[in-house]
């Protein structure tokens, strides 16, 4: 997911979608353990798609601030 798009979600709309990326890599982390996980890239993935997430909300709470 790029960063533009994450930029036109509000800010509860970005927790929501941190939250779900989070249940995925828990669940992927788990099918690793268990030998199931076939694609090991989208662990790598899903943890930087949570870092977008958390900068676009950081900079959005940092432009609220600012105003």
């Amino acid at each position: 997911m790029k960063a533009s798009d994450l930029r036109a979600l509000t800010i509860e709309e970005l927790k929501t979608k941190e939250m779900e990326m989070r249940k995925e890599l828990f669940n992927l982390r788990f099918q690793l353990s268990k030998g199931e996980l076939t694609n090991n890239r989208r662990i790598r993935q899903v943890k930087k798609d949570i870092a977008r997430v958390l900068g676009v909300i950081t900079e959005k709470g940092n432009i609220k601030k600012s105003v």
